[in-house]
């Protein structure tokens, strides 16, 4: 077994896509002439978005939307950076919501948390090891 993806489900694939860029610097690698599916250029492991009525009809039930729940859920998409300061910060002037400001961890790693505007929660932090 190999880690292969994690698909985020949004009511808006363009405008998550478009979002990730600006606050993230993460460019558009693919989207689907339909826009309910398209992909972020990560690296090694793909972050995709799948709009909610695509990902119901996949998973066969409902679930909590990101979105629509005032609490964040319960996992988060961690990106790495040397600069965790700026990076909150154009994330928050791309639209994200504060969460968490950067501090220094005892292990010595600066962490900080946003709430993208589709609901998902994004941990920014330098980099280990």
């Amino acid at each position: 077994m190999q880690f292969a993806y994690t698909i985020v489900y949004v009511s808006d694939v363009p405008a998550s896509l478009k979002f990730f860029e600006a606050a993230f610097g993460l460019p558009t690698r693919f989207l689907h002439e339909s826009g309910s599916y398209g992909e972020l250029d990560t690296g090694a492991t793909v972050l995709a978005f799948v709009d909610h009525a695509t990902a119901r009809d996949s998973v066969g039930q409902d679930y909590v939307a990101a979105g629509s729940s005032a609490a964040a859920l319960g996992m988060e998409i961690g990106l790495s950076t040397p600069d965790v300061q700026a990076a909150y910060e154009r994330a928050l002037l791309a639209g994200a919501s504060p969460v968490n400001p950067p501090k220094t961890k005892p292990w010595g790693q600066t962490v900080a948390y946003v709430r993208c505007p589709d609901g998902t929660l994004v941990e920014l932090c330098t980099p280990m090891g």
